[in-house]
């Protein structure tokens, strides 16, 4: 090395030692020097400790020994410890701290290595490894059909979705979101909330690019699906409990299949009603319903009320002829009877029997008539007029 350069070198060290002395020089000290620091009577005296220092200092620095490349070798020191000092500090920022109720994904060049849990944790910093940190336990909330103030999904490292431009929604795409098909072709505006949590941070973060995009478009897809196969009668009344949990089911098994690491706590249908332009009509068509099983119903009362009492008129008719028919073949029995035994008493007495029945048959005849009937063969000749029906009326 040449006598220039060498006088340059050490040129170019006093005047940094020149300034390292200036950034170290005693804050009691006066810009010219001329001034001494003022003394305390009690305790050491800094301003003599502090002036010994920047000496020793000075003279380390002024050693102009140079090495075998033509540098300081002590300077090279200083630079090597000021380099490990970065180097601990930059180590140092590898320490983290994870909540309660988060969790913390670890990347080593953009490669997943581990899940750091609850507490003090250690990464190499950055760019070796890098920390995302999550909350776990934190309920997301998905809308579909509609949207609210609180339905925004909270702030996340993974979370993007997509917005509009205008960053609100049109009515005409939560209609195309609401409006689905049932299962007997009819038209229903479904509104419902999803509640949703990370269930394994990992699939959670690097399966799925837009995880509240993919959990909206599941949910949408999945309801469609449970909706086109039931009637609109049933959807509106008794089947909304089972839309729900077969909704819940379908669009879990969804996620699963996508490896989301996403688990759906609640599907909630808020409302099921046909849509706002046919409304008017559609209430028009289930009074007309309404009407109908009125008439349907009052007929089925109807029918209960006659056909019972038909059924018991029928019933008594044919029990009020059995008894007929059983009193005339009595009677008519009685009578053969009688006759058999009359006959036998006219083959013992022809005569006699003949005068009896005469008798009988005439009083049968004439005991009603208001008639009085007198024997011409006794020759009693014309009776006077007796008002003979009077008497027997007073009597």
């Amino acid at each position: 090395m040449s006598v220039r350069t060498k006088q340059l070198v050490t040129s170019k060290l006093r005047e940094v030692t020149s300034k390292l002395s200036q950034l170290f020089k005693s804050p009691w000290e006066d810009d010219n020097e001329q001034k001494p620091a003022p003394k305390k009577n009690n305790g050491p005296n800094y301003d003599e400790i502090f002036k010994k220092g920047k000496i020793s200092f000075e003279k380390y620095f002024k050693d102009n020994k140079p090495n075998g490349f033509g540098f300081n070798f002590n300077f090279l020191t200083i630079a090597a410890l000021a380099i490990a000092a970065i180097l601990a500090l930059w180590l140092l920022s590898g320490f983290y701290v994870v909540n309660e109720g988060e969790q913390a994904l670890v990347t080593r060049f953009g490669k997943y290595v581990r899940t750091a849990s609850t507490g003090l944790n250690y990464h190499f910093p950055a760019p070796i490894e890098e920390i995302m940190i999550e909350n776990v336990d934190i309920v997301r909330r998905v809308e579909v059909g509609f949207r609210s103030g609180n339905g925004r999904a909270p702030s996340s490292s993974f979370i993007n979705p997509t917005k509009s431009k205008d960053q609100k929604p049109t009515i005409d795409y939560l209609n195309k979101e609401s409006l689905m098909l049932t299962g007997d072709e009819n038209v229903l505006d479904i509104n419902f909330v999803v509640q949703w949590r990370i269930s394994n941070l990992k699939d959670f973060a690097f399966n799925v690019a837009s995880p509240v995009e993919t959990v909206k478009n599941a949910s949408e897809s999945a309801m469609r699906e449970v909706i086109s196969s039931t009637p609109l009668s049933v959807a509106q009344t008794e089947g909304r409990s089972k839309i729900q949990q077969d909704a819940k089911m379908l669009l879990q098994k969804i996620l699963d299949s996508y490896q989301s690491g996403v688990e759906i706590t609640v599907l909630q249908m808020l409302k099921v009603d046909p849509p706002q332009a046919v409304i008017d009509a559609f209430r028009d068509v289930q009074t007309a319903k309404a009407d109908k099983e009125k008439a349907i119903n009052q007929a089925y009362t109807y029918k209960n009320d006659i056909l019972p009492r038909a059924r018991g008129e029928a019933a008594k008719i044919v029990q009020e002829g059995e008894a007929y028919k059983k009193g005339v073949v009595s009677i008519a029995e009685g009578e053969v009877s009688r006759f058999n035994a009359i006959y036998s008493q006219y083959r013992g007495a022809k005569e006699l029997t003949k005068n009896r029945i005469y008798i009988e048959t005439m009083e049968q005849i004439y005991k009603d008539l208001d008639k009085v009937l007198l024997d011409n063969s006794k020759n009693l000749g014309v009776v006077p007029y007796m008002a003979l029906p009077g008497v027997k009326k007073e009597k």
